[in-house]
């Protein structure tokens, strides 16, 4: 009973600030910046005025282009990485991995200049436009060490045997990958899916830092069209965080599932 108690006054402090964002969407901008809890008459159109003023169809296509780039180059590259550090031996093995993974505890914004310079360099060096186009947006993000890891503990569980009956039916090591690894895969390649459409959805210092126009710019740019000389337009903010985050919930809702069984079964819970 007691545990229950405590999930359930857990749950409600989480959920309180999203429901707070709600009630201030729907205020006006007296009700707003005031210290009102619920609105006195629910303002349904910010939602309309705040997609148009800021320009969120634009973010939020650019928003979209970005995270499915990101996502698709995160789970294949992620997955071969993986698949190399369960699957094979090969000299340096355990001290590559663990220098890959002390990359988790380095802060995002040390990585802003060197990859800066690189994108910028590649710029320069092919026939690609880096800066303010997609390659400087999704490039640099398309290996995480944690997605890597996610997938690396759910190889490591699937039978050897598996592997040994692969072999007698004459399949090589991209055919057991993709035939028997990644059907066998999916809540963690579910994991990681959404991990990679969380982080890329919420990017907002890189893109700033390698564009220079709107055109590739993301959703969460757009928040920032709500202040001007006269202060801040609470009301019309909060309507758009809430246009911001609804692709998000929505995605883990279909996901919540299978998100669930990868985290439960890679061995990172607790």
């Amino acid at each position: 009973m007691v545990m229950y108690l405590i999930l359930i006054v857990g749950a409600a402090v989480a959920v309180l600030p999203f429901i707070f964002t709600v009630s201030v969407s729907l205020m006006n901008l007296t009700e707003a910046t005031g210290r009102t809890l619920i609105p006195s008459t629910p303002q349904w159109g910010n939602y309309t005025r705040a997609w148009q003023e800021a320009k969120f169809g634009l973010y939020f296509w650019n928003s979209v282009r970005i995270a499915f780039i990101t996502v698709t180059g995160q789970v294949i590259f992620c997955t071969l990485a993986a698949y190399a550090f369960a699957q094979f031996e090969f000299p340096g093995k355990n001290f590559l991995f663990a220098l890959l993974l002390s990359t988790l505890i380095l802060p995002e914004a040390i990585t802003w200049v060197p990859n800066f310079i690189t994108v910028s360099w590649l710029g320069r060096v092919t026939p690609i436009q880096w800066i303010n186009n997609w390659p400087a947006l999704t490039v640099p993000f398309m290996a995480s060490a944690f997605s890597i890891l996610i997938l690396r503990q759910f190889f490591q569980q699937i039978p050897g045997e598996l592997w040994d009956s692969a072999q007698i039916d004459g399949a090589g090591y991209m055919r057991f990958l993709l035939q028997v690894v990644i059907p066998l895969s999916r809540p963690a390649l579910v994991s990681v899916i959404l991990f990679s459409f969380i982080g890329s959805w919420n990017a907002l210092a890189w893109p700033i830092l390698v564009t220079t126009t709107p055109d590739w710019r993301p959703i969460s740019y757009g928040l920032y069209n709500f202040v001007d000389e006269g202060g801040a337009q609470t009301h019309l903010r909060m309507a758009g965080a809430v246009i911001t985050i609804l692709p998000l919930i929505i995605v883990y809702f279909f996901t919540q599932k299978q998100f669930t069984e990868g985290i439960a079964t890679t061995g990172l819970k607790g």
